[in-house]
């Protein structure tokens, strides 16, 4: 077995680097900040980015990664869209990419992980989010930080596209019919039916679903994750099985994303999707069901 193993690492030297933490640290970013497969992807606003951030890094327009159609649904954009993006930050198949965002609120670590699955279902791994973002990494006053503006060469990222991680309208419905577990990340006002989404969308949820609100998964609604033990607990309080297949969702797929980044990556449901389309594109189409715990007149 030992023979074996050496070969191994013989025939492929990168056996051992190539698989990275979905979540990491602020000292372990500082430690191997200057290993030169690494891209510090910044998610602030730009603005922002320039009056601080963590030395090295580059920043990217979050809206880039989300692209309305028609002024309607925010979706992942088409696939050779996000290579020439990609490729045009300066990553290539082999970077390991490590996204920061703000970290402010839940919301931030929703906006990373959103991210984070995009270049998942693109077919790429080497990926890692940064837990509790940019005000994680400075609240000890002890990593530095920077300002200005960098930039990487372009490259070119070749993407491959993992239909099953991106779920269509109909394949949800199909797995709802299955007996799929489907896992509401929205707002209780949201789950409930008091909140609607406007125009032409429903009120209320997805039939079945089981609510767990996205800032849960966070400390006090911080961009940092609870422990492992304690997101157990979470999902265990709100009924939420991890050995089953799960589809999360919330309103436009970024919430929900979070939902999706605890479950299959931190808690190991490997079985868990994330719907893309979520209630902007489910409860605007009439010939799929809703239910509605309260309803509402106006």
């Amino acid at each position: 077995m030992q023979r074996f193993f050496i070969l191994l690492l013989l025939l492929f030297p990168g056996i051992l680097t190539a698989a990275v933490a979905p979540l990491i640290g602020p000292s372990w970013l500082h430690d191997n900040r200057d290993n030169p497969d690494l891209v510090l992807l910044d998610l602030q606003d730009n603005q922002n980015y320039l009056r601080f951030h963590i030395p090295g890094s580059i920043n990217t327009n979050y809206a880039q990664w989300r692209v309305e159609k028609k002024g309607e649904l925010k979706n992942m954009p088409p696939v050779p869209v996000l290579e020439k993006l990609i490729g045009s930050l300066g990553i290539d198949n082999n970077s390991h990419v490590v996204l920061i965002s703000l970290g402010a609120s839940a919301g931030d670590m929703a906006t990373a992980a959103r991210v984070y699955w995009t270049f998942k279902v693109l077919g790429h791994d080497r990926v890692s989010i940064l837990d509790g973002g940019l005000v994680g990494y400075a609240e000890k006053r002890i990593y530095p930080l920077e300002k200005g503006n960098n930039q990487r060469r372009p490259t070119k990222f070749t993407a491959k596209y993992r239909k099953q991680m991106n779920p269509t309208a109909k394949e949800v419905e199909l797995a709802l019919n299955n007996g799929s577990q489907i896992v509401d990340n929205r707002t209780r006002a949201e789950y409930l039916g008091i909140y609607g989404g406007g125009g032409k969308e429903r009120a209320g949820r997805l039939p079945q679903a089981l609510h767990l609100n996205y800032d849960w998964l966070t400390v006090n609604g911080s961009g940092r994750l609870h422990t492992a033990d304690n997101l157990q607990r979470i999902y265990a309080s709100s009924q939420v099985a991890l050995n089953r297949d799960q589809i999360n969702y919330c309103h436009t797929g970024n919430r929900a994303a979070l939902g999706w980044f605890v479950s299959h990556e931190i808690l190991g449901n490997r079985q868990a999707r994330l719907y893309d389309g979520s209630t902007q594109e489910w409860a605007a189409d009439q010939s799929l069901p809703m239910e509605q715990q309260v309803k509402l007149s106006y």
